[in-house]
């Protein structure tokens, strides 16, 4: 059934900065110059690539290997015969899931010293068994819920924690937005109907964007939305807001919309819920240029989302499947 396992790699910090510098000892100088401690990048540098060293030699179970580097992930052709081995922090993961299909993904983390590790289920000494478990189909397997954005011109984007939706840059985002059920019929949104007051029905936004997360998500970007409220709950003497953690596999997603600005021509009633397996959050962009829609923290690879364009966002009918154990 596999023929190949791909090794999905990043770059470490250091790595990014010899690109930058071009040599180890300009990198070095940087740092120090700038009073930052050059042993902590090197120390994080060299971990990884023993890490890496060390789990090439044990997935050696007789299938051809590869290796590719994050940034190669949008153009990179994975087969269905491929095993997908990610090594890095958790955001690897999520980067690397959107693009495989329903091919099994195995997380490993190269340094719980460093790392969270909250997706990376195996480490250097059990990643073989890992492997070895989906190959002979013994593996424990999340199927991981994924957020997807559709353009009305027929694009699409993928996210395993996240999107964002909103300008490139830091300035306000205007859109109209509605949730939408099932039985209703998606159209053209107009401004006449964000006088209306139900969230079935269009409104008028000016915000720093929108966030929508899935349950594997609902512990990164959108925790610090809730933080937040509750740093200014506090600060005013009000009762905390509860928090925001959902499962893996939930069908739903969560929308919050960030800073929304109350004024003549927008108003902030529709901010923040769960879009159900039976809904889709609709989105009409209201910017001329610099509109985006991109996910999981990776700008680079993103949607133009300008002026008269309508994103239809849902969970997806594909599903990340993340091993998890070995049964």
């Amino acid at each position: 059934m596999f023929e190949k396992i791909v090794l999905v790699t990043r770059k470490t910090r250091l790595q990014g900065l010899i690109e930058r510098f071009n040599t180890r000892l300009q990198a070095k100088f940087y740092l120090e110059h700038a009073g930052l401690d050059f042993g902590d990048y090197q120390l994080e540098d060299d971990t990884y690539r023993h890490s890496l060293d060390s789990i090439s030699r044990s997935l050696e179970v007789g299938l051809k290997f590869q290796s590719i580097e994050r940034s190669m992930l949008p153009n990179f052709m994975f087969n269905p015969s491929d095993l997908v081995v990610a090594v890095g922090q958790d955001g690897l993961v999520a980067n690397t899931a959107k693009y495989i299909g329903s091919q099994p993904l195995i997380g490993v983390n190269p340094d719980p010293s460093r790392f969270d590790g909250t997706l990376l289920s195996f480490g250097n000494d059990t990643v073989r068994k890992g492997a070895e478990a989906v190959l002979n189909a013994k593996a424990r397997v999340a199927s991981v819920t994924l957020a997807q954005a559709t353009l009305s011109d027929g694009q699409s984007l993928l996210a395993f924690n996240d999107l964002f939706i909103g300008a490139q840059s830091h300035v306000s985002s205007h859109y109209r937005i509605r949730t939408v059920s099932s039985d209703q019929k998606s159209s053209k949104l107009s401004l006449s109907k964000t006088r209306a007051p139900t969230s079935e029905l269009a409104e008028r936004h000016s915000s720093s964007g929108i966030i929508v997360s899935t349950g594997a998500g609902s512990t990164g970007w959108l925790s610090s939305v809730f933080s937040m409220a509750n740093g200014i709950a506090a600060a005013m003497g009000s009762a905390p807001v509860p928090s925001m953690k959902f499962d893996w596999e939930d069908p739903r997603l969560f929308f919050a919309v960030r800073e929304p600005f109350i004024s003549r021509n927008s108003s902030a009633r529709t901010v923040a819920g769960f879009v159900g397996n039976q809904q889709h959050l609709e989105i009409e962009s209201l910017m001329p240029s610099g509109g985006v829609i991109f996910s999981d923290g990776v700008e680079s690879d993103f949607l133009n989302f300008n002026s008269g364009v309508v994103a239809r966002i849902s969970a997806a009918t594909q599903r990340a499947q993340l091993v998890v154990g070995v049964r």
